[in-house]
């Protein structure tokens, strides 16, 4: 399977080799379920732009079982980025949102060579959580060109305090293009009615204007990271 172009490797000894090479490899590792077609395209767009800092390949392991066990594969495909002799990060079920910040995480780890291209940073300030309130609920949240997550929550809230810290990550891995917004509930509790907030923390889903869900309770990280992935995804 290579649509799009990607050399695919199909035996250990092949990837081996490949993991030898002195700059970051990027690995789409399927043996069960096959990778998402966009997923392919976004790492064949990167390897393409930053050919000269990093190898791209996906790893078929149907027919070497050595590869299932080398990965510790499931059902699902996988997103290995590896540099220095070792795995510095992995991806299960991957996107193509998930593609970029990988990319950009393992290229922040050796130097620009003279002539390379430098990844995109993300827009300045807007890596952080921002806090709303009612006066700033329309221009922040409803008229955001990229899709939002609100987080009603409070001070005194400990399952609040849980998900803040998870929150913070992920506002900085999708920089410019999910943002976080805060909505204290003691300071707004007019905005917390209008919206039939009835425990905290809640998670209210934003895209285009239109309010396409809630979420009660401390979401854990990966269901929050799928929810961002089909945000983004999403056509409103």
């Amino acid at each position: 399977m290579n649509p799009v172009e990607l050399p695919v490797l199909t035996t250990l000894a092949a990837v081996e080799a490949e993991l030898k090479a002195p700059v970051p490899v990027l690995l789409l590792v399927w043996h069960d379920r096959p990778p998402r077609r966009d997923t392919e395209i976004a790492l064949k767009d990167a390897a393409d732009k930053y050919g000269r800092r990093m190898r791209a390949y996906i790893v078929d392991a149907r027919h070497d079982p050595a590869l299932v066990e080398r990965f510790g594969l499931g059902q699902h495909p996988i997103l290995v980025g590896w540099y220095g002799g070792e795995e510095r990060i992995r991806r299960n079920r991957p996107w193509n949102t998930d593609v970029i910040g990988i990319v950009e995480q393992m290229l922040a780890l050796v130097p620009v060579p003279a002539g390379a291209e430098e990844p995109p940073a993300p827009p300045a300030g807007n890596d952080k959580p921002i806090h709303v309130t009612a006066a700033t609920f329309v221009e922040k949240v409803l008229k955001s060109p990229i899709p939002v997550i609100v987080d009603f929550w409070a001070d005194w809230c400990q399952p609040c305090k849980m998900v803040a810290p998870i929150l913070d990550k992920l506002a900085k891995e999708y920089a410019g293009k999910v943002r976080i917004a805060k909505v204290d509930v003691d300071a707004n509790p007019d905005l917390a009615g209008q919206f039939n907030i009835r425990s905290i923390p809640t998670l209210m889903f934003v895209k285009n204007g239109k309010i396409l869900g809630q979420s009660a309770g401390a979401a854990p990280e990966a269901a929050l990271r799928d929810v961002i992935q089909q945000l983004i995804a999403l056509q409103v």
